[in-house]
């Protein structure tokens, strides 16, 4: 599974810059990756994991501006078509999972 958080923050003073900053920051120290400007995501193995990542990220919302938390399945994910200009780029792939013995 996949979570992508979508956020349009203010960035109009010091104060609401430093927010911005703070809550990016998190999300990387999370394991999200930047998508896009303001869309991160990051590969979680189940519902439980997307549960613990979506509180974590509650835990660090700023005080203004829009956060959206969205889950999709792998194969909703890799549904998604990617464009650079008119050339049409592969999707992230959800990392191999770890196995211990």
């Amino acid at each position: 599974m996949w979570l992508l958080a979508l956020f349009d923050l203010p960035v109009t003073d010091k104060k609401s810059r430093r927010n911005y900053a703070r809550f990016r920051r998190g999300l990387i120290d999370d394991g999200f990756m930047m998508l896009q400007f303001s869309v991160y995501g990051r590969p979680c193995p189940n519902d439980d994991n997307v549960r613990v990542h979506t509180e974590r990220v509650k835990s660090m919302l700023p005080p203004e501006g829009e956060v959206r938390l969205l889950a999709l399945t792998e194969m909703q994910y890799a549904r998604m078509e990617i464009f650079l200009g008119k050339d049409l780029q592969e999707t992230e792939k959800e990392p191999d999972q770890l196995e211990f013995y």
